[in-house]
């Protein structure tokens, strides 16, 4: 096992889990969410970014199991991990991708979208995302080529 499988599969769990659990978080409860600090304050965002969030929370809680699980495989070395990490890194760049796409399209049209902080610490989550993702890929390419 390689050193950035190692780190890769590490990173996807610890941190992939903690996101997963924020987004379950924000899916069941969303007020609960806002006030950890998981969701933006709603005197500091529009109406309409918190529905997004709500329900791009309740997608994610569908999709965002994936990269924890590849992560798994990877640090077990098991024999599918470059096809799950495949997919986990398709998912964590299209999520990061997507959302920040998303946000900055609304932003670029006035709507006004969380704390100066709160932005930080979300464009920092994205980066993550797609960083992470696309390392996947290179990853799980190069031990299939």
């Amino acid at each position: 096992m390689s050193i950035i499988q190692t780190i890769v599969g590490l990173a996807w769990v610890a941190i992939g889990t903690l996101l997963y659990a924020g987004q379950f978080v924000s899916a069941v409860n969303f007020p609960l969410a806002q006030r950890l600090g998981l969701q933006e304050k709603s005197e500091s965002t529009d109406p309409l970014i918190g529905k997004l969030e709500l329900m791009a929370a309740r997608w994610d809680v569908v999709c965002l199991w994936i990269p924890p699980l590849a992560g798994l495989l990877m640090l077990l070395d098991q024999a599918a991990w470059p096809a799950a990490c495949l997919i986990a890194g398709g998912v964590y760049v299209d999520a990061g991708g997507r959302e920040w796409a998303k946000i900055l399209g609304l932003r670029s049209h006035g709507v006004p979208f969380g704390s100066g902080r709160e932005r930080t610490v979300i464009y920092a989550t994205f980066a993550f995302l797609i960083l992470a993702g696309l390392a996947g890929i290179v990853l799980g390419l190069a031990a299939l080529i």
